[in-house]
């Protein structure tokens, strides 16, 4: 009998379709998303349970409930947090009257602003003392570009979502120079090819328009959608883990689709891929977005191993070493 089975079992595994899994790299979690969930940890550890949340520290609903299981309590608005716990500001960054209203109520709190977002913060803000009315390249709504709007006085700044906005885009004063008078600024985690399109677009219209002193869209947003270029053309489909409302995995699903793959989808987890997807396919591309912990990556490699003879080759187009510092009043803790 344990012959037997051995030999069906044997049957079973050759019977089974090979299937091979090209993995991206970089993937998954970013230098700035691991800062933050340092912080809400480290936040916990030196003050206790509970520690408050303002919005979701990153993107992920898998990172979101593990806090919440340490001791986080996520909410929407600083109103919903008593004066006497600590509040995180998550990774995205806020209007500048969050943190005012914190301080005015004598609250401790820390910020986990992605230091690149606060980088672009910080360009909004010169152009707006030198004069220059900034133009916000980005999605209505995303926390991010919420946040980046909110450093400046209503009217500072003008949100521009697609190519047609920047051609449509007509400054009030129209005296010969303007030019000389706009800046442009980018949320971090957009395509870098649909924003090249709305860039040159705005150069052509207002070639004196101030540019940024680097590129905003974050080395790890340009890293990952490389990196699914490298994979996409090679995969009849591509999985891309990531969050519904995180911009970077919902633009690389869309780089998939635009650089070879025949299907992408984003799912959230192992537990969202329809199998279907997996008629015909020899070959799988896999990623993560920047707030996806590798555990999710796994666990898809793993569902698959289930029902196909997997092999797995790492395609690697970056190396990544940036780490960001937690706040000074978090270290040692």
């Amino acid at each position: 009998m344990p012959e037997s089975n051995t030999s069906s079992n044997t049957s079973h595994e050759s019977a089974r379709q090979p299937l091979t899994v090209l993995l991206a790299a970089p993937r998954g979690f970013c230098a700035g998303v691991d800062r933050a969930i340092q912080i809400v940890e480290q936040a916990l550890s030196k003050w206790g349970a509970p520690v408050y949340v303002r919005h979701e520290i990153v993107h992920n609903a898998n990172v979101v409930k593990r806090l919440e299981a340490m001791g986080a309590v996520f909410v929407e608005e600083l109103a919903d947090c008593p004066d006497d716990r600590p509040v995180v500001f998550s990774a995205h960054g806020v209007p500048k009257v969050v943190p005012a209203e914190a301080a005015s109520r004598q609250m401790t709190y820390v910020d986990a602003t992605c230091p690149l977002v606060s980088k672009v913060h910080a360009e909004a803000q010169r152009h707006a003392r030198n004069g220059l009315h900034i133009l916000l390249i980005g999605h209505e709504g995303h926390p991010e570009v919420v946040g980046t709007m909110g450093q400046l006085d209503p009217g500072s700044m003008t949100l521009i979502e697609t190519v047609e906005d920047a051609e449509a885009f007509t400054p009030a004063d129209t005296q010969p120079g303007l030019g000389m008078r706009l800046a442009y600024v980018t949320q971090t985690t957009l395509s870098v090819d649909d924003t090249a399109d709305i860039v040159a677009t705005l150069r052509r219209r207002f070639p004196q328009m101030a540019e940024p002193r680097k590129d905003d869209i974050c080395y790890a947003t340009t890293n990952r959608q490389e990196a699914v270029k490298a994979i996409a053309h090679e995969a009849q489909l591509v999985l891309v883990i990531g969050a519904a409302n995180s911009s970077n995995s919902v633009r690389l699903k869309e780089v998939a689709e635009r650089s070879g793959a025949r299907e992408a989808y984003l799912i959230a987890s192992a537990e969202n891929i329809d199998w279907r997807w997996f008629d015909n396919v020899t070959t799988l591309g896999l990623t993560a977005g920047a707030s996806a912990p590798e555990t999710l990556v796994q666990g898809v490699i793993a569902a698959c191993r289930a029902r196909f003879t997997v092999s797995v080759r790492e395609v690697v187009t970056a190396q990544e070493n940036v780490v960001f510092r937690v706040p000074r009043v978090l270290e040692n803790t």
